[in-house]
């Protein structure tokens, strides 16, 4: 029915996990550029010695809140404080469903009075849509769909173009760009700039452990600002980056990017998934990976999970509150870095070298397979956690991966592995082919990994822990 609803697929698929596991979907897509502009290894080494340029224009689900009750909405809906919350601004946004767990992950950007844009993966948009159609307050919501589920005529153009200058010679690049100092901005703050006579709102922003800005403004002005940018960066380095390249940056900054959307059971979402299609996100992606329960319930994640804990604030009051109350009493788990170990590596990649059995393909540089990966962490045999994204990055010269462990083994240094594939020789995913599980050894490192990350980010979303 194409008009079902996400409670009576569910219902109809009866194990959710089986159902997920199973979904004919891969990895999150990054339309609209090529796979490498040069290739991926370059394009790593460019983000930690000179400069690069995303182009985040087409892969993100934007919407736009608008209204004299978006401020009050958008704070009832979020852990993290709104005090001092101002135009200009922008933050962190990770809505809680009411037994505080994490819906997804996104940008929240404070444009002007009344007027907010939210940025990024569609769990938590959709949860924001849910309440803006259902709950008392007055505003409204536009959603500019990413660019893949577009149709065919729209697919060209969005509302925004959106670029991301990082690296050591962003700001150099910038300036140039500008014909003059960029303003000095803060961790997560906005001005308005010129960049060849185009109005651009800049966030003082950094991915894959480099600063740099968020660059972004009305589509007519995409051209524009995109050859700008590249004339000013063609002698300091400027690399652009492909889509393959893009999803492994998360490995050297530390950002979990895939947080399951905890939105399958418990009567706190219930009129949400009533209220959802079928075809909705949390209908439509797919879990792959070692770590296999009969509870769906047990891929569910707490802000202190992701490293948001220090982000969540009790000053006001909003959903799941008293959930999150409860959890800030209880032992935690802790993101870290996961060091694979180089040797088994090289063993599990030596099985495509043969006939017979062959370990889990580990793809570059990202061996994502899934669009929620969650792989099982051992010690001793006994599981302590699990990974949430793996791959590879030539500046650390290795295989990483991001996890989430049991505080008793969260220590870097701490020797660890991680079963790689899946059981049974693999789901019916098409991005799996026959394999067995292996364990990969590992060192716990601290999260994030790049040195310069840890060092140069604010007290955030992103910072040393």
């Amino acid at each position: 029915m194409t008009d079902q609803s996400l409670e009576q697929k569910l219902a109809d698929a009866g194990d959710t996990v089986t159902f997920l596991r199973n979904q004919q979907v891969g990895p999150n897509v990054y339309p609209g550029v090529p796979g490498e502009f040069s290739n991926w290894r370059d394009e790593q080494r460019a983000w930690a010695e000179t400069a690069v340029l995303f182009n985040q224009s087409y892969h993100m689900v934007d919407l736009l809140v608008t209204g004299p009750d978006a401020f009050e909405m958008l704070s009832y809906l979020a852990p993290n404080s709104f005090r001092n919350f101002k135009p200009n601004q922008a933050k962190q946004f990770a809505p809680v469903t009411p037994e505080g767990y994490v819906i997804g992950d996104v940008i929240l950007f404070y444009l002007e009075e009344n007027k907010f844009e939210l940025v990024g993966r569609a769990p938590s948009i959709e949860w924001v849509e849910f309440h803006a159609a259902t709950g008392k307050w007055d505003v409204q919501v536009e959603r500019d769909e990413r660019t893949a589920a577009r149709p065919e005529a729209e697919k060209g153009y969005r509302r925004n173009y959106r670029f991301q200058l990082q690296g050591p010679n962003a700001m150099k690049i910038l300036e140039k760009a500008m014909g003059q100092t960029p303003p000095d901005l803060k961790f997560f703050r906005m001005a308005p700039i010129m960049i060849d006579g185009a109005e651009v709102r800049a966030l003082r922003h950094g991915m894959a452990g480099q600063p740099g800005y968020e660059l972004f403004g009305p589509w007519k002005d995409y051209d524009t600002v995109h050859s700008a940018l590249l004339k000013a960066g063609k002698d300091d380095g400027l690399t652009l980056v492909g889509g393959r390249t893009y999803s492994s940056n998360t490995l050297e900054s530390g950002w979990i990017p895939s947080p399951l959307p905890a939105v399958y059971t418990g009567e706190g979402t219930r009129e949400f998934r009533e209220w959802m299609k079928g075809k909705s996100y949390p209908g439509m992606c797919s879990l792959g990976g070692s770590f296999v329960t009969d509870n769906i319930e047990d891929y569910y994640l707490t802000p202190w999970d992701l490293g948001y804990g220090h982000m969540v604030k009790f000053d006001h009051d909003f959903i799941g509150r008293e959930a999150l109350e409860k959890m800030d009493k209880q032992p935690k788990r802790r993101k870290v870095t996961l060091a694979l170990d180089n040797q088994d590596i090289v063993r599990v990649m030596s099985s495509m070298l043969q006939t017979g059995d062959k370990a889990k393909f580990l793809e570059f540089p990202s061996a994502v397979y899934a669009m929620h990966p969650y792989d099982a962490v051992l010690k001793d045999g006994r599981n302590v956690g699990i990974s949430t994204w793996i791959g590879y990055t030539v500046n650390a010269g290795r295989f990483l991966a991001l996890a989430i462990l049991d505080e008793s083994v969260a220590e870097p240094g701490t020797e660890v592995s991680l079963l790689w594939g899946e059981p049974d020789g693999g789901t019916s995913k098409p991005t799996v082919e026959p394999h067995v599980q292996t364990e990969i050894k590992a060192v716990v490192a601290p999260v994030p990994y790049s040195e310069v990350a840890r060092d140069s980010y604010a007290e955030g979303w992103r910072s040393k822990n």
